[in-house]
């Protein structure tokens, strides 16, 4: 049996739908754009408060706690109270926690603010996707979908550049109260343009259900989030909280499959093109959130550039996939998922593959062409790749498939961070091993290297120990540059290859179509 339907398609004839789009993606925009712009403030923060790194981190993980427990209950409030009505509280909520977190006094108290926050900002996504599914035809759903991707990916890329400028040049507090003004804007259109969608049959309240996917998302992001700070997977509690979010995976899976009225309708899995999408959108989600994590880190880290100058050098990548995503929007209309998305996947992973040649001297200029060329490829995939997980979704499930794939990109963001971080681990350990046996096992070309090394100190007046000391600790941090820029590119390498295959995957997708008269039913 299916779940309930959330209420009757009001699909917008011609080109009416593109007004209020617009004045939605406003608030997808904020709500993405705030899990980035943060982390530029972290420093400021940590002076401010007066707390370590341990303790500041909780300001970005209880943010993704309440967003994995509050969005997979999107679905059933939209039924119950309406989609517009849904996204409307949301953003006040979303506005109202910003600005609070703006004037917090202490770590406690931003935190209890950011978690008002995110119940905002975990509902205005799925409310968005679930609106315009519900009021775009279905042959200019990947037009829509390349507006509501700007959103998607201009505003994690856009974070780092607003946030470095604001905590630079103005006041860290104004990375939340920016949102101020914005969201009034955007409440303020809504009211007046967005069309209002009536409450559907939403059904008694899944409570069961609600526990077990609340309790499974939030105990694996938890103990992804934690594990670095409490001794690495196989610390106690990240075992503990591992396998009660496997537990609780398989009894919501079990009870969402045995009742009539469930939370989320996983029996939307049997539309191949919706269940392979959700794959490809999670690793698509894993590269995006991979580099977006490590590349700030090399030009700040390894390249000594400011945190403003770094996002900057992230903006034309950002600016030129958003002005592909219109293009691919269009064009999968035009000739569907089954060309665009590989080739998307392809060129994104020829941009990721570029990065094999990344030194702690390469032009910044090559690293930004090399960025246009992955941001390309990501501009052809994602988008129509959502385009396509919805094409043969029923409109009266929109809500129900929306809150599912935004808790697949969710998961993706969070993997995507934790899987590069443990690579990057792994292959950078191995490289400073190597360098650091070469250097004990007495390499003639190493030891010449230090000979010379130590010799031309000794010319400045020191003395032979000063001189060891002093080219030891330059050859020490030489040696922990090189072995990140080479990790980058192992890592970078085998993103590539993983992108290669999921364009074989992505040849199954299909555009479907959902007939008017018969909303349940596919037809190619």
């Amino acid at each position: 049996m299916s779940a309930p339907a959330a209420a009757a398609p009001t699909t917008m004839p011609g080109n009416t739908w593109m007004a209020p789009l617009l004045i939605l993606v406003i608030g997808a925009f904020m709500a993405i754009l705030d899990t980035s712009i943060v982390n530029v403030a972290i420093p400021d923060m940590m002076n401010i408060f007066g707390v370590d790194q341990a303790k500041i981190e909780w300001v970005s993980t209880a943010y993704t706690l309440a967003l994995g427990v509050i969005t997979p209950l999107s679905a059933w409030l939209g039924a119950r109270f309406g989609l517009k009505n849904m996204y409307m509280v949301a953003l006040v909520i979303f506005t109202i926690g910003s600005v609070l977190c703006g004037l917090s006094w202490s770590l406690n108290s931003m935190i209890f603010f950011r978690i008002i926050q995110a119940v905002g900002g975990g509902l205005i996504m799925p409310a968005v996707q679930a609106m315009m599914i519900r009021m775009v035809p279905r042959n200019q759903l990947g037009a829509a979908g390349g507006i509501f991707g700007m959103a998607v990916l201009l505003a994690p890329a856009i974070g780092p550049t607003l946030g470095g400028y604001l905590v630079e040049f103005v006041n860290w507090r104004w990375i939340f109260m920016i949102n101020l003004p914005i969201g009034i804007i955007g409440i303020f259109l809504a009211l007046r343009r967005v069309h209002q969608f009536p409450p559907g049959n939403a059904g008694k309240f899944d409570f069961p259900g609600a526990v077990g996917i609340a309790l499974a998302l939030f105990t694996l992001l938890l103990a992804t989030s934690e594990q670095a700070s409490w001794g690495g997977w196989s610390a106690e509690p990240v075992v503990l909280l591992l396998f009660i979010s496997l537990m609780s995976f398989i009894a919501f899976i079990w009870w969402e499959l045995s009742i009539e009225e469930p939370l989320l309708n996983l029996r939307l899995f049997k539309y191949p093109s919706f269940s392979i999408a959700n794959v490809l959108l999670m690793l698509i989600s894993i590269s995006m959130f991979g580099v977006l994590f490590y590349l700030p880190v090399y030009l700040q880290t390894i390249r000594g550039i400011g945190a403003f100058q770094s996002g900057l050098q992230q903006l034309p990548p950002a600016l030129l996939t958003g002005m592909i995503m219109p293009i691919a929007g269009r064009l999968y209309d035009k000739i569907g998922p089954k060309i665009l998305i590989p080739v998307g996947l392809l060129v994104m992973a020829y941009g990721m593959f570029l990065f094999r040649d990344l030194t702690i001297d390469t032009p910044v200029v090559t690293i930004i062409l090399w960025n246009c060329v992955r941001s390309v490829g990501m501009g052809l995939a994602m988008i129509p790749t959502q385009s396509a997980s919805m094409s043969e979704i029923p409109p009266a499930q929109s809500g129900q498939a929306s809150a599912i794939t935004n808790i697949v990109n969710r998961l993706g963001g969070t993997f995507g961070i934790v899987i590069m971080v443990q690579m990057f681990d792994h292959y950078n350990h191995l490289q400073v091993a190597g360098y650091a046996n070469l250097m004990q096992q007495g390499n003639p070309v190493q030891t010449n290297l230090m000979q010379e090394g130590v010799a031309k100190l000794q010319a400045t007046g020191m003395s032979f120990h000063q001189a060891r000391i002093v080219f030891m600790s330059l050859w020490q941090r030489e040696m922990a540059t090189t072995a990140f820029t080479n990790t980058f590119d192992i890592v970078m390498v085998i993103i590539a290859a993983s992108l290669v295959g999921c364009a074989g995957l992505a040849l199954f997708l299909r555009k479907g179509q959902v007939k008017s008269d018969e909303p349940g039913h596919i037809m190619e």
